[in-house]
């Protein structure tokens, strides 16, 4: 068994597409209109066919309470691994990204946190 999607709910599919690859860098794997929103997926581009990202629209009335929840008390939606977080956060600090942590080594790993600017915190990690 393998992870094939996971999916973060985000505010606006057009501005998380841009941030998400503009921004993070990753690509554009999957657009089908659905109705007023899209079936959007985009993949790391080192891992095309790998595990895809849904940019799902948060529309569903539990689901705005829930992300300002996590917002609010500090929880990353999901995590994305990158060789070297601090110059990771240097690169990303540098095209205006907002980070609510600063690299922080944690034992055998480093994070920080990043506002995806769709509702949502996002953790990058690397492990020694």
């Amino acid at each position: 068994m393998r992870i094939h999607l996971t999916s973060v709910f985000v505010d606006d599919q057009e501005k998380a597409l841009r941030f998400y690859t503009d921004v993070l860098g990753f690509v554009k794997k999957t657009e089908v209109p659905i109705g007023k929103d899209r079936w959007l997926t985009v993949v790391s581009p080192e891992a095309p066919d790998g595990t895809e990202l849904l940019l799902e629209p948060d529309g569903h009335p539990a689901v705005k309470p829930y992300k300002t929840a996590l917002v609010r008390d500090g929880i990353p939606a999901t995590s994305f691994a990158v060789d070297d977080v601090p110059a990771e956060f240097e690169r990303l600090r540098a095209l205006g990204v907002r980070f609510t942590q600063e690299p922080t080594e944690m034992g055998p790993v480093t994070t920080a946190v990043l506002d995806d600017t769709c509702g949502n915190l996002i953790q990058i990690v690397h492990s020694k």
